[in-house]
């Protein structure tokens, strides 16, 4: 019975830490999605370790720290075959993320920060990424950081940035994105999501594709105290088990 009290004790206490801290080391496992123009997205999977400030069972959203690195690929190839998008033949994409800082109001759009993309998306033309006749390599180190690229080569290429919000980003009228958080007043709860997005805006001196809009979309879901809990639960079945042994 006094181990019994002491499992139980313990769990309950790591509930309450959970509860009421305010820097909270949470284990995720996420998606980076990057979209051109009305290509399909370039989805990356990432796991990693964020740090939630002000979260528990019932805390606001109030600040996200996301480590470099967990969102990486080499060399991954979208083929692209819609005529529509002709000579678009596939994209090609280099990269990874660097640190993210985000703070703000969970659940509105205030909340949001930089986290800047270190790579490039190279965008084949008239053949297959493996054989294209042509590449345009776009620059993503303005993704989700803000300021601006230029690149000098057959194509002119100006490609401006962001930081990322939970609310709506937007190029002109035709085309947007909408982040948010998942409940919309409390991420501390059990399966719990984070969504923020950015704009990418790009102009080329061809005149027909003289602007290409884009987006990047990092969705995180949130554990919350759900898994604490479960180690309670299960300590507490372990301890039944021996007794009864």
């Amino acid at each position: 019975m006094r181990k019994l009290l002491g499992v139980l004790a313990a769990g309950f206490i790591a509930m309450g830490v959970a509860g009421q801290a305010h820097a909270v080391n949470k284990d995720f496992a996420g998606t980076l999605a990057i979209q051109l123009a009305t290509l399909d997205p370039v989805t990356i999977a990432g796991a990693g370790t964020a740090i939630v400030n002000g979260s528990g069972t019932a805390g606001h959203l109030t600040a996200l720290q996301v480590p470099a690195s967990p969102f990486a690929t080499v060399g991954f190839v979208l083929p692209v075959s819609d005529p529509v998008v002709f000579p678009i033949a596939g994209v090609q994409l280099t990269g990874h993320n660097a640190q993210g800082n985000f703070a703000g109001v969970g659940g509105s759009g205030s909340f949001g920060g930089q986290m800047p993309i270190n790579g490039f998306a190279k965008v084949c033309l008239f053949g297959t990424c493996s054989a294209a006749v042509s590449n345009l390599s776009v620059p993503l180190t303005v993704l989700g950081n803000g300021g601006q690229a230029l690149v000098t080569a057959a194509v002119n290429l100006t490609v401006i940035g962001a930081p990322w919000t939970t609310g709506t980003a937007q190029i002109g009228t035709a085309f947007k994105q909408t982040g948010g958080v998942t409940p919309a007043s409390n991420t501390g709860s059990p399966e719990g999501t984070v969504t923020l997005v950015t704009p990418i805006f790009i102009s080329t001196n061809i005149g027909a594709s003289a602007i290409v809009p884009g987006f990047g979309i990092l969705t995180i879901p949130e554990p919350g105290t759900a898994a604490v809990f479960g180690a309670a639960f299960a300590a507490l079945v372990a301890v039944g088990l021996s007794r009864r042994r």
